[in-house]
């Protein structure tokens, strides 16, 4: 199967390391649907991508709206062609003691993080299997390693997409369908930005973070899409089931 022209959908597409995966999946020649609940975002990325050349649609989708990921993917499929790539990036936060977590702010973070991976992968994975070829990545997390205080949540919602990730690549193997996962560290992201600015990297703030890290800066976007296009080659096609964490060393 060739890689350039195959059409692929990032979730939370519109910014940070999601937009980071649009553009480099358009660039090396992929056919990109961009699922984002940001409207504006969302088309002034298309209207970026598009003017550059590339091939790029954009479509307002919740990934815990079942229905609406229902016909966003059979509008892609008209309009792109079927989908092989699906990359599960859309995520949330919560930075919150365990003790002071409702169970509806629990609840939200999985809905997002876990359901919307598992609503995304049910109604994308038939077009796959028709193909006998597909390439599944899933954005998880560094924390899923040692945990995270205050992040009980998120960390519990990400290490159950891991342990998705492998029950699948077991599942699909040998439909033709990997299934792998790249755990962010550090990444500039909004994300971080806001998560700075309230305090959740400690006294020291990003520099603090900076300096614990190995290779002494802030991953960026670019380096989760590296790992994440290369995930989706050919060239990987022998690797599912598998992680590769980008993290500048600091969760090795």
């Amino acid at each position: 199967m060739p890689f350039e022209n195959t059409t692929a959908i990032v979730t939370g597409g519109a910014s940070g390391m999601g937009l980071s995966c649009v553009d480099a999946l358009a660039q090396r020649g992929c056919k990109v649907a961009i699922f984002d609940v940001q409207q504006e975002l969302l088309d002034q990325q298309v209207e970026r991508l598009t003017g550059a050349g590339h091939t790029v649609a954009g479509y307002v989708v919740d990934v815990t709206d079942r229905a609406a990921i229902e016909a966003a993917v059979g509008q892609v499929a008209e309009q792109l062609g079927d989908p092989l790539i699906l990359v599960n990036n859309a995520g949330v936060t919560l930075f919150k003691r365990f003790l002071n977590t409702s169970f509806e702010r629990w609840q939200k973070v999985h809905d997002v993080n876990l359901a919307g991976t598992f609503h995304m992968c049910q109604v994308v994975i038939p077009y796959m299997q028709a193909a006998k070829w597909g390439r599944i990545v899933n954005v998880s997390s560094s924390s899923t390693h040692g945990g995270q205080p205050y992040m009980s949540a998120y960390v519990a919602s990400k290490s159950a997409v891991v342990g998705l990730t492998k029950s699948l690549a077991l599942e699909l193997g040998p439909d033709g369908i990997t299934v792998n996962h790249v755990p962010p560290g550090f990444i500039n992201t909004p994300m971080s930005q806001a998560a700075a600015e309230r305090g959740e990297f400690g006294p020291g703030g990003i520099e603090e973070a900076i300096a614990r890290t190995p290779v002494r800066r802030m991953g960026e976007g670019a380096d989760i899409a590296n790992a994440v296009v290369f995930l989706c080659q050919d060239e990987s096609s022998y690797i599912t089931g598998q992680y590769i964490g980008v993290n500048g060393g600091r969760n090795t």
